[in-house]
């Protein structure tokens, strides 16, 4: 018999993974970083289930507030045409999202098939907030550093794409219409 927390669990994963599905066929980008938003949103109570609180405000203030923001500023900034004028995905494009997904689903029957009760031991990861912060900061600095770096090489990148000066002909056309 399933418990009320196993079926909050369940309608949870889900909610995360059809949105995150949405996320991925969707052509307008705006539509993709809402669903990917909610993706997120659903994946804090689940960290919450699985008794890390922490992670689940992480994921919250970091994944879907900070990075998603960003993600539309530069979705915005850039300008991009109406999908009707993108081009068509090939499916050649879906090989290697398709090899990864067979990759996970294969290790996840084994794990089931392996372990069908779930008792495999895990071992508790209990962490205060300041306790994970001095470890990331004392043992990751650097890779810490670099990611907010790309962040701000991109941030730059779409600052500079959607400034750039348009075509005289292109300015004309506008101009006429």
């Amino acid at each position: 018999m399933m418990t009320l927390l196993g079926a909050i669990f369940y309608l949870l994963a889900g909610i995360t993974l059809i949105a995150t599905a949405l996320a991925i066929t969707r052509r307008q980008l705006v539509h993709a970083v809402v669903y990917l938003t909610v993706s997120f949103f659903s994946l804090a109570p689940i960290f919450y289930l699985l008794g890390a609180p922490f992670l689940a405000l992480l994921e919250i203030i970091i994944y879907a507030g900070a990075i998603m923001i960003l993600f539309l500023f530069i979705i915005m900034m850039l300008r991009l045409p109406p999908s009707g004028q993108t081009l068509a995905v090939h499916a050649r494009q879906w090989w290697p999202a398709i090899i990864l997904a067979s990759i996970s689903l294969v290790i996840t029957i084994w794990f089931f098939l392996n372990d069908p009760l779930g008792q495999l031991p895990l071992a508790p990861a209990m962490a205060t907030p300041k306790s994970f912060g001095l470890f990331l900061f004392h043992a990751y600095w650097f890779p810490v550093e670099i990611a907010s770096v790309i962040l701000f090489v991109a941030l730059v990148g779409a600052l500079y794409l959607g400034r750039r000066e348009k075509n005289p002909d292109q300015a004309a056309t506008e101009e006429r219409t």
